[in-house]
């Protein structure tokens, strides 16, 4: 046989007959030996929930020097990118994970309900479709932090996914584990007049239905309003109906845009009741069973209009003799804990979030704003509660020991990162002046020293500037600006780094369950598409059993000031892997750290909140700790905010996307600047950087000739002249069609393409480019976040 009797959860073999081919259509094979490639594939086809290598080895009864052959083989088959990681558990790509969370969509003639991934590539093609079994809903009870309910249309839930053994069309079922989150039944559109009264509501969704609006379900919607609708129960005849909920400004305005991309990613905006309620009821945090650390001059730097302030830092020389030339680093972060607590409203709707979104005309926070940026932040000249720790490096920067402390915190001064900079470079103002000798200085010394640590870690290097959209008072586009990237801002990046590893350190040393933020080091299929794209420059990325980031800052550092820097710098980007959030230590790759938490911003981040009472329930720090349904919850926990921050992040992106569009929707036939910033086989996505969004070329419209796609060199070049473009070229392009409801541009070529490395044309990745675009165009692949 191919491979093992499959076993039941009870550890015994299944008689189940539905789990794959015949056997008598499998190759022989014996206990111990070691399986061929087809047999670990199918094995991993059958069995998405025991896949990990050592869930292999069990399988296939392989011990002993086998173990490493087996290891030897699992690498050729990701390599081959016949194989993927996802964690430690391994997949085929284009397929689903154990577990994963899913959009309900519809209900199939049978009367099941239809799902899909919340997160599918377009490059695997369509995602699949999964019937969604809920009779067995309550078994996973007890491990989730609310009780499951039969879930509906438009529900997006947590599930364990199953290979179907049969069905229509359908390659998966799945039992739900737990609701993650309830469409309202709003649906968003741009109200339409019509005559005699009344209206129709036009989607601003490709698959959206228009909706009629009776006279006297108008409410103060005007023509062009955007507004959100409930839609009515459907008639036997005609369009269906809706009535008018709220108006949320004219869609020809800005200020409607960012509303757009919040309904359309189904993120919570506005807080129920009980949740304002309990707000609006917490009252501020007692000294009694805190340390008092008022007198310490602890300050907060952060952007200059930035309303919560979640840290604190302070430094000093250690003055221990054992440690010359050491320093104590100090840093508060505010004490949500206190204020919300497990399974509370406050906490429930927190976790749905899961973080807060921020957006250029608004931020959509994570709590309240009587926590968020009253009792929680730490305000200048204010009693605040506060999580602090205190941090010991010697000269070198090498940690020598860290303590958690629960104290009542005042800081001394709130600063932008620009007002401590300029005092450090020697332009103090009133505010920033008095500080310098006694606060500032000391800080920028222990700065010079954990750089010093963070040059011997390298981690990894990108030089990826972020930009910045600016408004005017009416909420039109002003300017896309670069931040300049000042020492105060590295500084306060590194105070947080080393907390965040602290707060790992020490929940692993008190076995105390947790959540991690893991970075998995780019798979070998990914690392192989970059090599060989990097040897089309004449670079090279060295084979090994397990890369670092440091080999990639050496491939960055000889793409300095050169031509193809910014392609190189993209190039490695798309290479690695997405940042999770885990119950399950990986490491994180591009910190180049064993041990990561996010600790530094309960404010805005579920995550965070969880480490905090994780090291107050295990320190023994008072009230407000983890619960033991929490700790039983992690894996699911973990699971939902990593969707709900790439749900902020999607949101965000679009919500630039469509600012833009907005702003140049009166430019048509003008000419820009632009740079290559990604190459596909129906065209070319171009990025305007005077505007930090993207448009598109449709390969049909690049010329006579016809394009092959090459993956390796990124590129599309002309069969006939040689002729072509690559990722990273600067061109100059016209703007031909701007749909600035969907955020989309659609550019025209101007600039003649540019002769093309020899072999891009005969590269066995090449191939014919399609002719046509999409219809809309999409976006580059998001920056992960630390």
């Amino acid at each position: 046989m191919a491979h093992p009797p499959r076993k039941s959860r009870a550890g015994k073999p299944s008689s189940s007959k539905s789990d794959g081919a015949s056997a008598d259509s499998r190759p022989a094979f014996r206990r111990g030996d070691m399986p061929d490639k087809e047999t670990i594939l199918r094995y991993l086809s059958e069995n998405p929930d025991r896949a990990s290598k050592r869930d292999i080895a069990k399988a296939f009864g392989i011990k002993g020097d086998t173990r490493a052959e087996l290891k030897d083989v699992l690498r050729e088959l990701e390599e081959e990118g016949l194989i993927e990681r996802d964690k430690k558990m391994l997949r085929r790509p284009g397929t689903l994970p154990a577990v994963a969370v899913l959009e309900i969509t519809l209900r199939n003639s049978d009367g099941d309900l239809v799902a899909r991934p919340a997160e599918w590539l377009e490059d695997h093609g369509a995602a699949p479709a999964v019937i969604v079994r809920q009779s067995n809903a309550g078994r996973d009870r007890g491990k989730s932090r609310t009780p499951s309910t039969a879930a509906s249309i438009g529900d997006r839930v947590l599930a364990r996914i199953f290979p179907a053994t049969h069905g229509k069309g359908t390659s998966y079922t799945a039992r739900i584990m737990k609701i993650l989150d309830r469409r309202d039944g709003l649906v968003l559109g741009v109200f339409r007049e019509t005559p005699g009264g009344g209206g129709r509501l036009m989607p601003i969704e490709r698959r959206g239905e228009e909706l009629v609006v009776d006279r006297d379900f108008t409410g103060d919607a005007k023509d062009g309003d955007l507004v959100e609708a409930e839609p009515a129960r459907l008639g036997r005849m005609g369009l269906p109906r809706a009535k008018v909920h709220a108006v949320l400004g004219s869609v020809e305005g800005e200020k409607a845009i960012s509303m757009i991309a919040i309904h359309a990613h189904g993120i919570p905006h506005v807080f129920p009741a009980e949740v304002i309620e309990a707000a609006e009821n917490a009252k501020p945090a007692p000294l009694q069973g805190r340390e008092d650390w008022r007198h310490i001059p602890m300050i907060t730097i952060d952007p200059h209009d930035a309303k919560d302030h979640d840290d604190a830092v302070y430094a000093e020389e250690d003055p221990s003799p054992d440690n010359p030339g050491g320093i104590i680093a100090t840093v508060a972060i505010a004490d949500v804990s206190w204020y919300v607590r497990s399974g509370s409203a406050l906490d429930r709707e927190a976790l749905k979030r899961g973080n807060s979104a921020y957006f250029p005309d608004r931020v959509v926070p994570m709590l309240p704003e009587r926590i968020s940026n009253d009792l929680c932040s730490l305000r200048e000249g204010e009693d605040r509660p506060a999580l602090a720790l205190r941090m010991v490096f010697s000269a070198e920067g090498r940690k020598v020991g860290h303590k958690f402390h629960r104290v009542m915190m005042k800081s001394a001064a709130k600063l932008s990162y620009q007002q401590a900079q300029a005092a450090i470079d020697g332009n103090p103002d009133d505010k920033s002046g008095p500080l310098l000798e006694t606060v500032l200085k000391p800080l920028w010394k222990a700065y010079a020293v954990l750089k010093r640590e963070r040059d011997r870690r390298q981690p990894l290097d990108l030089d990826m500037p972020e930009r910045k959209i600016l408004l005017t008072p009416e909420g039109k586009v002003d300017k896309v600006i670069v931040p300049e990237r000042l020492d105060a801002h590295r500084l306060i990046e590194e105070f947080m780094i080393q907390s965040n590893v602290a707060a790992a350190e020490t929940l692993e040393k008190r076995k105390q369950p947790l959540i991690y933020r893991v970075h998995d080091e780019p798979s070998l299929a990914k690392q192989e598409v970059l090599r060989e794209f990097l040897g089309t420059l004449g670079l090279s990325l060295a084979r090994g059993a397990s890369v670092r980031a440091n080999s990639f800052n050496g491939i960055l550092s000889k793409a300095v000031d050169q031509p193809y820097q910014g392609m190189v710098n993209e190039m490695v980007l798309r290479s690695q892997s997405q940042a999770i959030y885990s119950p399950e230590n990986l490491g994180h790759f591009g910190l180049n750290l064993m041990k990561y938490a996010h600790f530094t911003s309960p404010i805005r981040r579920y995550a965070d909140l969880i480490v905090h009472r994780a090291l107050v329930g295990s320190l023994g720090l008072g009230e407000g700790g983890i619960t033991p349904s929490e700790e039983a919850a992690l894996e699911n926990i973990a699971a939902e905010i990593s969707v709900t921050e790439r749900r902020a992040m999607a949101a965000e992106r679009d919500t630039v996307d469509r600012l833009v569009a907005h702003h140049l929707a009166g430019r048509i036939g003008e000419a820009f600047d632009g740079r290559i910033s990604g190459v596909t086989k129906s065209g070319l996505f171009v990025s305007l950087p005077q505007f930090g969004a993207d448009g598109f070329i449709p390969v049909s419209t690049l010329g006579l000739d016809y394009y092959h796609y090459d993956e390796a060199h990124q590129a599309l070049t002309g069969e006939k002249t040689g002729l072509g473009y690559r990722l990273g070229d600067g061109v100059e392009v016209k703007l031909v069609e701007v749909i600035p409801l969907a955020g989309s541009m659609r550019f025209e070529m101007l600039s003649e393409g540019q002769k093309m490395p020899t072999g891009t044309r005969s590269f066995h990745k090449s191939g014919r480019a399609k002719r046509g675009g999409p219809k809309k165009p999409g976006t580059r692949p998001p920056r992960g976040r630390r």
